[in-house]
């Protein structure tokens, strides 16, 4: 690995988990892109649609770690419903790792695409916004089932791309599970956490995570998670909704259209 690209990297990764700190997703909705896309772009190296996805999914964990605990502090983490739902979402992720080793990278990209597409329009749907004290997250009641289906699935199409997933799993806490924002931020991150490291588990063991790339990546993240934590909590509520749908919208495009002329 050139120096260049071991640059190019932490730049990527730190730009990355400063929006997973921010708005709640681990990172992978810019991360596959951006680590797709720029390196070459800036004549630092090109990585394999597959590498991508490995090295996603290493920030993906180390930015979710972060995250986790810098949500948690604040108590703007509702375990009981991190656990259920994580522990879905992390089976669903390692069966989703270790069959992307037979997916061909198109596959990846259109189903890395489809997911964009199907959680744009679910950041618009209004969430309830009940009393909560931000000490007892745990009184916010929830449906198990419901808490551990979506996010188990969530999981193994998230494995299947190198995402922690929680790009699609903030939009639906919010509107469908009917979990305040703030709160599906940080218990988001707690579930994309244990996702994340069974689909890590998954593509290591597959050989689909370049060691040395990927230790570059976890430097960067281990330095913009808690910077997009802190600023997140300052943020109002609409605006973290606003910048999670332009991020959506703008990667999902940008797939769509090479998918159509690629």
């Amino acid at each position: 690995m050139t120096v260049a690209l071991s640059l190019v990297l932490f730049a990527l990764a730190f730009c990355g988990a400063f929006l997973s700190g921010l708005v709640g997703v681990g990172g992978a909705i810019v991360m596959i892109p951006l680590l797709y896309y720029v390196p070459p772009l800036l004549g630092a190296g090109e990585l394999t649609i597959k590498d991508v996805a490995g090295l996603s999914m290493t920030q993906v964990l180390a930015a979710a770690a972060v995250g986790t605990w810098s949500h948690g502090r604040h108590a703007f983490v509702h375990r009981r419903l991190a656990l259920v739902g994580g522990s879905a979402m992390a089976a669903g992720a390692l069966l989703g790792a270790l069959l992307s080793s037979h997916v061909s990278g198109r596959v990846l990209l259109l189903t890395f695409a489809m997911m964009a597409t199907l959680a744009l329009p679910l950041m618009f749907v209004s969430p309830a916004e009940p009393t909560l004290a931000p000490d007892d997250p745990a009184a916010l009641p929830f449906h198990r089932a419901t808490a551990a289906g979506l996010p188990g699935l969530i999981g193994l199409v998230a494995g299947i791309v190198g995402a922690g997933g929680a790009f699609l799993l903030v939009p639906v806490m919010v509107g469908v599970m009917r979990i305040p924002m703030r709160l599906s931020i940080g218990t988001s991150l707690a579930m994309v956490g244990m996702s994340a490291l069974a689909g890590f588990i998954g593509k290591a063991v597959t050989g689909q995570v370049p060691l040395w790339p990927a230790a570059t990546v976890v430097l960067g993240s281990l330095s913009g998670a808690p910077l997009g934590g802190r600023v997140s909590r300052r943020v109002p509520v609409t605006v973290l909704r606003a910048v999670l749908a332009g991020i959506i919208t703008l990667v999902m495009l940008r797939v769509w259209v090479d998918l159509a002329t690629g």
